[in-house]
């Protein structure tokens, strides 16, 4: 399948770890090589979503797509909605949102995520992996959700969730029993664009201003979203310093 489009939302600010967008990973800024591993994807074209003119000048400068957007935007949902509006795309058309900090995506897991999509009908679609530290099962930083018999998300968390009511008070007495499914949330997602052009327009929630995890709007709003269930973790995004040194020595690696 190749009828979709890859949009990567890139701002400037990042408490965590600031201007990482721009960061050097072995000879390429950040933002250029998380696009470069997104054209390995079976993409029709891949789009960068900046809100800041040194990214817009730095992917000029790499040859690639880039589009400038409102600085204001929430999310990075709000951001595609505008790019689609921009690109005057179809309804029928789909999107597929690629984090800006995960250089290490894997192409055939963004194919697999716009096949899925297709499959299930829905406005949304997004993947997750089961998971069984406690090290992550109890991080805030690790987002969790819990589906339904059909795999469509009942919500996502920071908290743990599914709450294992006996087995466990905190992450250091705990161990996961094995009928304890515990799903971690990747944050990629697909979208029909015809979702994305009232996605704006839709109320926020108290949810998703506490949980800060923007896709419990439209959960909220009565929208489904379709969980593709994958065995396989990808490889961590780059979130912190630690991250970015280890990405570095991970592409260095490989380009030996």
């Amino acid at each position: 399948m190749s009828n979709f489009t890859v949009v990567i939302p890139a701002r400037m600010s990042s408490t965590r770890l600031p201007r990482k967008m721009l960061m050097d990973v072995v000879g390429l800024p950040l933002i250029v090589r998380v696009a470069l591993q997104a054209q390995k994807s079976q993409a029709k074209r891949v789009v960068i979503a900046t809100d800041h003119h040194e990214i817009y000048e730095v992917c000029q400068q790499h040859g690639l797509d880039v589009i400038m957007t409102d600085v204001e935007h929430q999310s990075g949902t709000d951001r595609i909605a505008e790019v689609v509006q921009l690109l005057k795309l179809a309804d029928d058309e789909i999107i597929i949102n690629v984090q800006g900090d995960e250089p290490l995506i894997d192409p055939e897991l963004i194919n697999h995520l716009a096949e899925f999509i297709v499959r299930k009908q829905t406005a949304i679609a997004t993947i997750a992996h089961p998971i069984h530290s406690s090290d992550e099962i109890f991080n805030p930083n690790v987002v969790k959700t819990v589906l339904n018999k059909d795999n469509l998300a009942l919500y996502f968390s920071r908290a743990p969730i599914p709450y294992y009511r006996d087995g466990y008070t905190n992450a250091k007495d705990f161990e996961a029993p094995k009928q304890l499914n515990v799903l971690r949330h990747i944050g990629i997602y697909a979208y029909q664009v015809s979702f994305l052009n009232i996605y704006q327009q839709l109320p926020s929630c108290p949810l998703e201003q506490i949980e800060a995890l923007e896709q419990l709007r439209a959960l909220y709003n009565g929208y489904k979203i379709a969980v593709m269930i994958t065995n396989h973790a990808p490889a961590a995004g780059v979130d912190t310093l630690d991250d970015l040194m280890r990405v570095r020595q991970i592409i260095l690696a490989e380009e030996k």
